[in-house]
């Protein structure tokens, strides 16, 4: 994996890290001193908050300690080293019970914490419980056989330190080769750095050397799913559930993947087998073993069973499986955002008031702030209270963008070089290549551009079947990009010029064997990943005969439509009106250069037009595809079929012309919006 770029640090780092020397010399009153100071300029710090209540405890002030750790575990619930300090406090008052629950919580959240396993053997010891430990006394001869940087990395991984643990994972591969602990390190630390194929390649070093490494192939299984190779994904969950048929973990990913190869009906039965088996831990005092650790959060397994009925189309079941996660974590901001992008559903004013009261929250995690701004922002607009509902909006786009690293200049520039590289001659020197196979029907476009509509057209007809957003064509395009490091341009799409046609034609092969997961049997099948607009050169060179379907919609209404939109994932550049409108336009000018090198292979569909006369627009796009008529398309709310994407519950619905110029109720915000876009836009 090819080193992350480091920031330089920050004051407030740089004034931690001295408080860290001041704490290991002894100095706790100076160094309690300096961290009050950035907690009262920061008070969410994480690390000002855990330095404090570390001193406190030293200068024994133990009961001051307990609320700074109370005030940090508001903040930062998932830190490790919180509960070990904790636990710490309640030795020094002899509450051996609280103390080991406080140690037990932290061991959970992260295995590699020696010292409180060590105390858990002497609490264990103490209390009688022979066979607690036992097991505490394994875990710690566990962490003592592996090297002392691999277990201080592991602990910073775990608690979110990804940066440092990945320096000293880094620089101990380099003094000692082959380590399977820090390969396997190293790798988790990519998958949380989105650096995916890295990741997946240093996992599958790993398990050459190791191959009953389970926990190793574990993270495997989850690098396959996060690149959506479903299939493989299954191949290598298979070899674990023999081992550990009962490792909720383990079937919960099995479910992950069965909902990634369309099998919502088995994956369901998996959920709610899980969901019968939850019970609260036989003993307060029974740790888990550390590794994957069982599923123990009911509201997220609610989440993913509402998630699948949904697409199903079993909307009343949904809806009271994302009520019962709301119910469960009132916080859950995910649940009350998966309520209102369900599109049809209506908030009692109750409800409106208590995510309002949620969001304004100090304590309120980001990720379930930004989804309840997006929750609200629905409501509101759903009672025309526009002008509100659009300050939720904002603000619900600004927090989701704050912890975004995306950058629209490499789209735009890479879309630049595709019209440099994209030639006509290119094409006519490689026409004889690709895989001759006419079974695709690519869907492209701007996301909320109604591609879903279009999609669920289609597959109401006898030959065609609907699969899903497929990441097929981006994996390609990055084994074609090759390493990507920073400062370095990209060899995409450059690197087009230089293939061979039997290189174009096993590309193609390649894409009709990978998707063949998804099928079960039509002749013809949908690819509905709207990015692949940006590709379209490499789709043509690759699969000559698949069909390519240009989703468009009025801009405002597309644009303001994404700025409404929170995405599960992807489309970082839709939580700003600005860049929305710069990817808007460089869309339009990619397909207008699509349009002139490749005259005729993309269908162009407005979806006003498909609203205004749908049995026009059906016949048109069946007769582009070289399929016959069916009326069961243009009847196609009555198809019976999984739809994954935000539009599902309105497709599944005659369609209505209400929807086309909703912009317009926020007009008067949206001047940033127009101005972007440019005057030939609206």
């Amino acid at each position: 994996m090819e080193s992350t770029l480091r920031p330089e640090p920050s004051a407030v780092e740089l004034e931690i890290g001295r408080i860290r020397g001041q704490m290991e010399q002894g100095q706790f009153g100076a160094a309690l001193e300096a961290a009050n100071r950035i907690v009262a300029q920061y008070p969410h710090n994480r690390d000002a908050l855990y330095m404090a209540a570390a001193c406190q405890r030293y200068l024994q002030r133990v009961p001051e300690a307990l609320e700074t750790l109370d005030r940090l575990e508001a903040f930062h619930p998932g830190f490790s080293r919180l509960y070990q300090e904790r636990g710490h406090c309640y030795v020094l008052l002899r509450d051996a019970g609280r103390a080991i629950d406080a140690f037990i919580r932290a061991v959970n959240l992260n295995a590699a914490l020696p010292a409180s396993w060590a105390k858990l053997e002497i609490l264990h010891r103490m209390t009688g419980q022979t066979e607690n430990e036992k097991m505490a006394a394994a875990h710690v001869a566990t962490l003592a056989r592996l090297a002392p940087q691999i277990v201080v990395a592991t602990g910073l991984f775990c608690d979110g330190d990804l940066i440092p643990a990945e320096i000293i994972a880094r620089q101990y591969l380099l003094k000692h080769g082959d380590d399977v602990e820090a390969m396997r390190l190293l790798a988790r630390i990519g998958l949380e750095l989105d650096v995916l194929d890295d990741g997946e390649q240093l996992l599958e070093a790993v398990l050459r050397l190791a191959p009953d490494y389970h926990a190793a192939r574990f993270d495997y299984v989850q690098a396959l799913l996060r690149r959506h190779k479903h299939a493989r994904a299954r191949e290598q969950i298979e070899k674990l559930l023999p081992i550990e048929p009962a490792n909720r973990t383990y079937r919960m990913s099995q479910a992950s993947i069965l909902v990634g190869l369309g099998d919502h009906e088995q994956a369901l039965a998996i959920y709610r087998q899980i969901l019968s088996e939850l019970s609260p831990p036989t003993s307060d005092h029974q740790a888990q073993e550390p590794g994957p650790r069982p599923l123990r959060d009911e509201a997220l397994l609610q989440i993913s069973i509402a998630h699948s009925l949904k697409t199903l189309g079993r909307q009343r079941e949904a809806i009271e499986a994302y009520r019962a996660a709301a119910a469960l974590r009132p916080d859950f901001g995910d649940a009350y955002w998966s309520l209102a992008n369900l599109k049809t559903y209506r908030f009692e004013q109750s409800h409106i008031d208590a995510m309002r009261t949620l969001e304004a929250a100090e304590t309120t995690q980001l990720a379930d702030r930004y989804h309840l701004c997006f929750a609200l922002g629905k409501s509101l607009e759903d009672m025309a209270q526009y002008d509100e509902s659009f300050q939720y909006y904002a603000r619900g786009n600004s927090l989701k963008k704050s912890e975004s690293g995306f950058r629209l200049d490499s789209i735009e520039s890479n879309a630049r070089e595709q019209q440099r590289v994209c030639t006509p001659e290119l094409f006519a020197r490689l026409q004889a290549g690709g895989c001759p196979d006419p079974d695709p029907i690519f869907i492209v476009g701007l996301p909320r551009a109604g591609s879903t509509l279009l999609e669920q057209i289609l597959a109401s007809h006898s030959k065609v079947e609907g699969t899903a957003e497929l990441a097929d064509i981006q994996r390609i395009v990055l084994e074609l990009a090759g390493r990507e490091m920073h400062g370095v341009v990209s060899r995409y799409p450059s690197t087009l010029a230089d293939l061979t046609n039997e290189q174009l034609r096993r590309f193609g092969e390649q894409y009709i064997k990978d998707t063949r997961a998804y099928r079960s049997g039509r002749p013809f099948f949908i690819d509905k990943m709207p990015n692949n607009f940006r590709h379209i050169g490499l789709i043509h060179l690759i699969l000559p005969n698949a069909k390519i379907i240009d989703a468009r919609r009025e801009p405002m209404a597309c644009c303001f439509s994404n700025f409404k939109q929170l995405f599960a994932s992807g489309q970082e550049f839709t939580y700003s009106l600005e860049e929305i409108a710069r990817y808007y336009r460089s869309y339009v000018e990619l397909m207008h250069h699509w349009d002139s090198v490749l005259p005729g292979k993309v269908l162009r569909v407005q979806h006003e037009e498909v609203v205004d006369d749908l049995e026009a627009s059906v016949r048109r796009i069946l007769d582009f595809c070289g399929l016959d008529f069916e009326h069961s398309c243009v009847e196609f709310h009555m198809t019976e079929r999984s739809i994954r994407t935000a539009s599902s519950e309105q497709v599944r619905q005659p369609i209505f012309k209400e929807g086309l110029d909703q912009w317009r109720n926020f007009e008067p915000w949206l001047g940033p919006l127009k101005e972007a876009l440019g005057s030939e836009f609206h």
